[in-house]
């Protein structure tokens, strides 16, 4: 059964929870998006606008570095 909540089939595709390899990588809010929207972009149905949408966390990381 496919638990929407806690363990979506496109959460697990490649064997690894998106989630883990994030705080593996100790990533910012930022960039853990952008990296959960191209990781599971192929498996949502949205391909294009979901990496649109990592374009625009990796955007807004950028800009927030150029701030410091």
């Amino acid at each position: 059964m496919n638990d929407m909540v806690n363990s979506p089939n496109h959460y697990t595709a490649g064997g690894i929870e998106t989630i883990d390899y994030i705080e593996a990588k100790e990533l910012n809010f930022h960039l853990g998006n952008a990296v959960k929207y191209i990781s599971r972009a192929k498996h949502k149905g949205s391909y294009i606008q979901d990496l649109e949408k990592a374009i625009w966390y990796i955007s807004r990381a950028i800009e927030q570095e150029t701030k410091k």
